[in-house]
């Protein structure tokens, strides 16, 4: 491979990259939103994610309103941290803390990176498969 071919295709590269990301975010934010919704979860949240500096070392999604062994139970910690990561590229900063209201978070977190997806030209053909079910949901 040559260093001009490399210099040529960067901007390219760099663009379909930051897409990825966004595809990425969208496709773990619209399965948590559509499991929220088939849980008929609710109530307001408080999303922060990890600090070291304050001896947060994983994300942390508490209820505001509401019971907090509810969200307990049906996030892991790894989708807390898929989560606060994926909020990142909505609230476009890194952040200390994001409040949201559980029925809305299709609204607050997918929407936007839907539209942004759609501005680019992505085609969106992964819907049916984003958002598994909930064990009580599947067939024994």
């Amino acid at each position: 491979m040559k260093l001009s071919k490399l210099l040529a295709t960067r901007q390219r590269l760099v663009r379909e990259a930051h897409l990825a990301t966004i595809a990425q975010a969208y496709f773990t934010l619209q399965r948590l939103a559509a499991r929220v919704t088939r849980a008929k979860l609710r109530g307001r949240v408080r999303l922060q994610p990890a600090d070291p500096r304050a001896e947060r070392y994983w994300p942390t999604l508490t209820a505001l309103e509401g019971h907090q062994s509810l969200i307990e139970e049906h996030f892991s910690d790894e989708e807390l941290m898929e989560l606060a990561d994926a909020a990142v590229l909505v609230v476009e900063a890194d952040y200390e803390a994001v409040e949201f209201a559980l029925e809305e978070m299709a609204d607050h977190f997918v929407a936007p990176l839907r539209s942004a997806l759609e501005q680019a030209g992505v085609a969106l053909d992964l819907e049916d498969q984003a958002a598994p079910r909930l064990p009580s949901e599947r067939k024994k």
